[in-house]
């Protein structure tokens, strides 16, 4: 064989090799490509055993749809919300809340410090860089040294039982310091522009005081666009068909709600550990306005009953509105328990603040709703801790919100 065949022979041979090696990895990617992945994961700062079965990767042993935008944020708000609602849940049960006024006069709670200090320490953990809206601050708890050792002590004992869960939000606050600290962390300005989450973390306290509803509730709003609602609802029924009513008693209660933009919204049970499964809500098509069932708070300082009764008359409905205090009304109609919420200005000063109506906002939304204030304005979460460029709130189906908002304005005088 002549030297330039010969090298053309081996050129040939080694090229063989090369291809039929290639081959051969290509082959060995494609059969463990699950298991590599499923290794990848593990090493990820989110646990698998902690996401739901609707929130699960293509790839692993559940049937799953696909990843959200905000997955990561999904999963720390629901855990965070459901850690929170453990502690509220013994404030509840138990007769001494350690109330305290504000400077506005509401009332704030134990429930209220410690729920906030569990929230803001997950979502520090998780994104450290992201701003938060809180509803309270701690300069009353470093004055009265023993209230703080008592709120850290339920703190310290509240937590998942599930240990990845936990260790997903971080684990125990260290210690009284620590907790102080989480609350005061809930000081930013809010705005139009980055990562903010609202946080309230115990809504509707006289509800709450009087063992009525109240909700825990969490919103990430980007670039003042709300992306992810959750509301932690510990005295609302499970079941998603039972009557809308304002009573707490019985079995087979709590609730989360959640919501991402664009992908609709959820409910499932509460519980102690991992998160339950979820399922997909939607709000009730209404047909005859006249059959329709209001939601309106307890509180008439903080919506006009005298209104509603007119709106509801003009509008053909006869049923008793169901009054019931916190975001609970939002989730509640959101499943289709009930069907309308107003919220009506009672003061032309009076600002809402963002804490109290971003996540049901978007949870109504999501499940087929509209939002709009009284002058049929989307609700702004961009211009600080305040809802100060809208006047009320009105949410209802997409199909009969029209018809509700002009009523409301021949009533308020706004048409």
């Amino acid at each position: 064989m002549r030297p330039e065949h010969l090298i053309i022979h081996r050129f040939t041979l080694r090229l063989s090799f090369l291809y039929i090696s290639l081959i051969i990895l290509a082959l060995a990617v494609l059969l463990n490509t699950t298991q590599r992945l499923n290794l990848f994961l593990r090493h990820l700062p989110i646990s698998l055993s902690a996401i739901p079965r609707a929130y699960h990767f293509p790839f692993s042993t559940h049937q799953p749809p696909t990843m959200s935008t905000y997955t990561h944020e999904l999963i720390t708000a629901l855990l965070a919300v459901q850690r929170a609602t453990l502690l509220t849940q013994r404030v509840f049960h138990n007769n001494a809340k350690g109330t305290l006024s504000k400077d506005d006069h509401s009332p704030v709670t134990v429930g209220d410090f410690g729920a906030q200090a569990l929230i803001i320490a997950a979502l520090r953990h998780n994104f450290p860089k992201d701003e938060i809206v809180g509803e309270e601050e701690a300069s009353s708890l470093r004055e009265k040294k023993s209230l703080a050792e008592q709120i850290y002590a339920l703190v310290k004992e509240s937590r998942l039982e599930d240990a990845e869960a936990e260790e997903r939000l971080g684990g125990p606050v260290k210690d009284e310091e620590a907790m102080l600290a989480a609350i005061d962390a809930g000081s930013s300005a809010g705005g139009d522009k980055g990562r903010i989450w609202a946080l309230d973390p115990v809504d509707g306290t006289k509800g709450f005081l009087r063992g009525g509803q109240y909700a825990v509730c969490l919103a990430l709003i980007v670039d003042g666009d709300v992306k992810v609602g959750v509301l932690g609802c510990p005295n609302l029924p499970v079941d998603d068909a039972a009557p809308l009513s304002a009573d707490v008693g019985g079995e087979g209660r709590g609730v989360l709600f959640a919501a991402v933009q664009g992908e609709g919204a959820t409910s499932r049970p509460l519980a102690k550990g991992a998160l339950a499964e979820g399922k997909k809500i939607s709000m009730r098509e209404v047909e005859d306005i006249t059959q329709a069932t209001f939601c309106e708070s307890v509180e008439a300082a903080h919506s006009s009953h005298g209104d509603q009764a007119e709106i509801a008359k003009r509008l053909g409905i006869t049923k008793e509105s169901v009054r019931m205090d916190s975001q609970a009304k939002y989730g509640s109609i959101a499943r289709g328990a009930g069907d309308l919420y107003l919220r009506l200005p009672v003061r032309k000063d009076y600002e809402e603040k963002i804490w109290d109506h971003a996540a049901g906002d978007l949870i109504v939304r999501e499940a087929g709703g509209e939002v709009t204030d009284a002058e049929g304005k989307r609700l702004d979460f961009g211009v600080g801790r305040t809802l100060k460029r809208n006047k009320g709130v009105v949410a209802a189906p997409k199909g009969v919100h029209g018809t509700v908002l002009k009523v409301v304005k021949e009533v308020l005088g706004n048409a």
